[in-house]
């Protein structure tokens, strides 16, 4: 009786125990309500409006317009060079003189047969006239005046064999005498007084037209249909970039006519006036044209455009400076600016700041930023 007293009188004592707790602890004030979370501090700009070009960019490298290697007609040693390497030379300037003194035989030998050839001639026709003359006079038979005529024919044809010979003697004369074809510069000469020129042989020289001076490069095959649809004609503006971001003007001649398989580009070349000697051949430059014109397009810096794991978004800013995930479409991405849709021009989105926001998560503008109206929630 005792024990089951002393477990009563236990359980009564924890009653009172727990429900002084209770009163206690409902007695007593709630705490304060947390505090909103602070505002992330951000910059913000606003997407504009307006027609953008697209630009599309590659590496081209320089190459003459015209190159011509010069060679020799016939094996000949080389007698005088008129030129020196790096020169300029106009078309018909004398370059080389080789020995001509066979080729000079040759057209004497050809002239002295073309005036025994006429001696011949002259004697035989006087020969038919007096045939002709006999046989009117039944002196002589007709058939002594067709073999005079024979003759007569035959020296004439001789005649003009041998003047076709003097033409060609003179030919070979005149290839002795190697002059430029074309305007250009010299490069190195491989051959000098006394060497011996041969027509399989390297080329003695080679001559370039550097002004205007070409730049060829390859544009992804996409590219042709637009470039195509802005330049019926193919002659877009071409921006060569050099040393030093010197950038030249010039135009689009050539577009080649199937596309690489394996890169799926299609090779092009740009003419450039280079009378100043900018651009040299061989040395490789940026090429960029202009491919198109987006009119009116939505325009935001291109830092302000997230990746996520499914799509590209920013961040708007709205009235109340919190902010809201907005999914956009890159067209797009040049200079730091981003041609976007999915957004309305005039809105305001996040830029920088961006890496530690969330949906709905309260902004305001950094005192660096761009100035912006304040609400008291940003207070």
């Amino acid at each position: 009786m005792r024990s089951a007293r002393s477990s009563i009188l236990i359980a009564a004592v924890l009653l009172l125990a727990a429900g002084g707790g209770y009163y206690y602890y409902q007695g007593r004030p709630a705490p304060a309500a947390a505090k909103a979370a602070p505002a992330q501090s951000i910059k913000s700009g606003v997407a504009q409006q307006k027609d953008v070009a697209i630009v599309v960019r590659a590496n081209g490298y320089v190459s003459a317009l015209n190159t011509v290697d010069v060679r020799p007609q016939t094996q000949n040693i080389v007698r005088q060079v008129h030129v020196v390497e790096g020169q300029d030379v106009r078309a018909g300037q004398l370059l080389f003189t080789l020995d001509q003194r066979s080729d000079t035989s040759n057209v004497d030998r050809a002239r002295a047969q073309v005036a025994r050839g006429r001696a011949d001639l002259v004697e035989a026709e006087n020969a038919l006239r007096r045939n002709q003359e006999l046989a009117a006079k039944n002196f002589v038979s007709a058939a002594v005046v067709d073999t005079a005529r024979s003759k007569v024919e035959a020296l004439r044809s001789t005649l003009q064999a041998d003047e076709a010979t003097i033409r060609s003697s003179a030919i070979a004369l005149g290839n002795n005498r190697i002059v430029a074809t074309m305007d250009g510069r010299i490069g190195a000469i491989s051959v000098h007084a006394g060497s011996l020129a041969q027509p399989a042989g390297p080329p003695m020289l080679t001559i370039s037209q550097l002004d205007p001076i070409t730049v060829s490069f390859a544009l992804p095959e996409r590219e042709l249909s637009i470039l195509l649809a802005t330049y019926p004609k193919g002659n877009a503006p071409v921006t060569a970039v050099l040393a030093g971001e010197r950038s030249v003007q010039g135009e689009l001649i050539f577009i080649d006519s199937a596309s690489d398989p394996q890169s799926g580009t299609i090779k092009m070349k740009a003419r450039f006036a280079n009378g100043q000697r900018q651009m040299w051949p061989g040395t490789f430059v940026n090429v960029s044209l202009v491919s198109r014109t987006l009119p009116q397009a939505v325009v935001i810096p291109a830092q302000s455009v997230i990746t996520g794991p499914t799509e590209k978004f920013v961040y708007l800013v709205r009235p109340d400076n919190t902010v809201a995930a907005q999914k956009v479409t890159v067209e797009n991405i040049d200079g730091g600016e981003a041609v976007v849709s999915g957004l309305k021009a005039g809105e305001r989105i996040v830029v920088e700041g961006a890496q530690n926001l969330r949906p709905g998560a309260r902004v305001r503008e950094t005192q660096s930023g761009q100035s912006q109206p304040r609400t008291p929630a940003d207070a």
